[in-house]
């Protein structure tokens, strides 16, 4: 299988496992009756569990040593934070409107690339940004509808993700991805940890331990397959893949919970996506002319 095929498949793998992470989630919560603080520390200690079986025991202190200890720090509080705000959304809306606002990442990140980067915003990426933020006003519809205190806490997840991601392409420079994806999963249970005692619950049901047992499995699953994605193609290639999450989310939200995406929120869906397909398109242009423009000249062709 050639390369990019190779991390397209993996892309759509890893997504999928997102969206079964986060419908597990809300099983857990509405369904089950876990408290939102055991699932979120459960996520992250059974990640743990499920990183020292996969890298064995011995491994693991190799996996805390970081060339950056401030931004690791950094990224992990931000990766717990965007899991808690995330958990407590999917709880109270369906699937397909907690994604349809992540979807706004990646225009989010455009717009803080800015004054955290130092990079350069065009008019076409402007353009973009605001398109994906109309199409968040039509899945919210702010005045039309009542909105629901929920959307607040996914707004924060969002910007909570969009932020990590920005120190995630910083660390990059720094530590290899395992490190990160360790230090994410102490951090998250350290800081979650002093909120699980007050609503703790040591449940008699085999099916909710071994449900909570997979949340680690499906989180970090998803995030190994997206960083060995990106080690096969480059990230313009695969990153519009990312929308297949789309489907499987309205998928299992349908099938597990009986939701039905309304029409308004997939149109809005559908516009923040065009507008996040077009930003890419347009990063890859830029990308193929800094290239062409790093290429040394022919000095016949300067004569001309």
């Amino acid at each position: 299988m050639p390369d990019r095929l190779k991390a397209i498949f993996l892309v759509c793998a890893g997504v999928t496992l997102f969206s079964v992470l986060d419908t597990t989630a809300k099983y857990l919560g509405t369904r089950l009756g876990v408290p939102v603080a055991q699932i979120v520390w459960m996520r992250f200690a059974t990640q743990i569990f499920w990183i020292t079986v996969l890298m064995s025991p011995a491994k693991m202190p190799a996996l805390m040593k970081t060339k950056n200890l401030k931004l690791q720090l950094t990224r992990s509080a931000l990766m717990a934070m965007t899991t808690l705000l995330n958990f407590v959304a999917v709880k109270y809306l369906r699937l397909d409107q907690t994604l349809s606002i992540t979807f706004l990442t990646p225009l989010v990140v455009a717009a803080l690339a800015v004054p955290l980067l130092g990079e350069h915003v065009g008019w076409h990426r402007a353009a973009a940004i605001a398109v994906g933020f109309i199409g968040i006003l039509i899945v919210v519809r702010p005045g039309v509808t009542s909105i629901q205190p929920a959307f607040a806490w996914a707004f924060g997840s969002m910007i909570s993700y969009s932020l990590l991601l920005i120190v995630t392409r910083k660390l990059s420079a720094f530590d290899p991805p395992m490190v990160t994806l360790n230090y994410g999963s102490v951090v998250g249970v350290v800081a979650s940890l002093p909120f699980i005692f007050a609503d703790w619950i040591w449940f008699p049901s085999a099916e909710i331990w071994i449900l909570l047992l997979l949340l680690g499995a499906l989180g970090g699953g998803g995030h190994f397959l997206m960083i060995q994605a990106y080690r096969f193609a480059p990230a313009s290639a695969v990153t519009p893949f990312i929308y297949v999450e789309l489907i499987s989310m309205i998928t299992l939200s349908y099938v597990i919970f009986g939701d039905e995406p309304d029409r308004w929120s997939f149109i809005g869906s559908m516009v923040i996506v065009a507008s996040g397909l077009y930003l890419i398109h347009r990063e890859r242009i830029a990308h193929r002319e800094a290239l062409m423009a790093m290429e040394p000249t022919d000095p016949a062709e300067e004569r001309r």
